[in-house]
């Protein structure tokens, strides 16, 4: 593997670490942030479903974006503007001046996501294997990190800003520096020609792979394309249900103290980056489907036990805008039991996953393995 892919991989394993630690200093301290600026229980929930919408606006309009500027490009810049809003969550003085942070965040994010993904897509195609999980693992190390430093800013009763700008001060530079080295679809092909004999199958840039189901047939590509589409549908509604109300959950519900909020999403991420640490290798070992379904079955486990939580020893998880509706108009408990039973849902689609000829995989790796993985969420 030549010295540009290696670089480019680095590189970029430091953006995901960035966005994770950015990520975990937002959602861990969202009761400190609803302190600060009086947002009542009800107006929440709409801060935080207002963010992924946002973000979603993002991903498709860098869509449109990359077929006019490179990935390495969108992501050099859309990274600085996130760290520089979550700064300016934490210091503001007004709920329009939230509004407005949390709205370039979420933009902010959905195009940082979409091109740190395009790019790592890039890189596993030109790697001939999978290696997206262990960007996202990374991605789990900043959020230990960042879960740890809000933690820290909680028991010394921090002000927000003063616990995310040494943070900012020290991730923007740095994340602008190793952006020298991201490594584009067309560099990654051309790096993986001279190191591995060429990628196999599919273009390099991330286009469309010439045959196959897809070619032609838009009703077969998606019905190919909807379990996929589902999946990844229920698992960022479980994922968005730790990330945003797992810190809310544990203080009004299980009664405990804004310190002890932060830890919950701090032992998500210690279990995501123990899982991500291995699932590169679960994948070529055992296939894709047999990973979701394993995967299927514990995320299930683990909301089944919060729901029933009787106390902060064991209330690990819990959140998302719909769990925040739902605990309105029911309660946090029940609420619980939407994203357990959709969790399960997957077990119904992970055949889908495993290496068929013309489909997932087909164009993105070799034999016996997938793009599988994250995408950093929204809140």
């Amino acid at each position: 593997m030549t010295e540009v892919l290696r670089r480019g991989r680095a590189s970029l394993a430091f953006s995901f670490f960035a966005q994770g630690a950015a990520f975990a200093l937002l959602v861990t301290r969202i009761p400190a942030i609803q302190n600060r600026y009086d947002v009542s229980d009800g107006l929440l929930p709409v801060f935080l479903a207002a963010v992924p919408v946002l973000a979603g606006v993002g991903s498709v309009t860098t869509e449109q974006l990359v077929k006019r500027i490179p990935p390495s490009v969108l992501l050099r810049w859309s990274q600085p503007v996130v760290l520089l809003a979550l700064l300016g969550v934490g210091a503001g003085r007004g709920m329009a001046q939230l509004g407005a942070a949390l709205a370039v965040f979420g933009l902010a994010v959905g195009a940082l996501d979409a091109s740190m993904n395009m790019l790592g897509v890039s890189l596993q195609r030109a790697y001939g294997r999978s290696i997206m999980l262990s960007f996202h693992a990374v991605y789990s190390l900043g959020g230990i990190v960042g879960a740890s430093l809000a933690w820290a800013g909680a028991h010394w009763h921090l002000a927000l800003w003063v616990s995310y700008l040494p943070v900012v001060a020290v991730l923007l530079p740095a994340a602008l520096v190793g952006s020298r080295w991201y490594v584009d679809g067309g560099s990654a092909a051309d790096g993986a020609g001279a190191g591995t004999g060429g990628v196999e199958g599919g273009s390099a840039d991330g286009g469309p792979v010439d045959g196959g189901a897809g070619s032609g047939a838009p009703g077969v590509v998606f019905k190919v394309l909807l379990p996929l589409c589902l999946v990844m549908t229920f698992a960022y509604i479980g994922d968005s249900t730790v990330s945003n109300w797992s810190a809310k959950y544990l203080q009004d519900v299980l009664g405990s103290s804004e310190q002890l909020a932060t830890v919950p999403y701090n032992v998500y991420m210690v279990t995501t980056l123990a899982g991500r640490a291995i699932g590169d290798f679960g994948v070529r070992r055992f296939g894709a489907a047999a990973v979701v379904r394993l995967g299927a079955l514990v995320a299930a486990a683990g909301f089944a036990v919060v729901a029933f939580a009787p106390g902060a020893c064991v209330g690990f998880l819990i959140g998302s805008p719909l769990v925040g509706a739902l605990g309105d108009a029911w309660s946090y408990r029940g609420a619980m039991v939407v994203p357990m039973v959709l969790v399960l849902v997957t077990l119904v689609y992970a055949r889908s996953f495993a290496a068929q000829p013309d489909r997932y995989g087909g164009g993105h790796e070799r034999p016996r393995t997938a793009d599988v993985g994250r995408g950093s969420n929204g809140l």
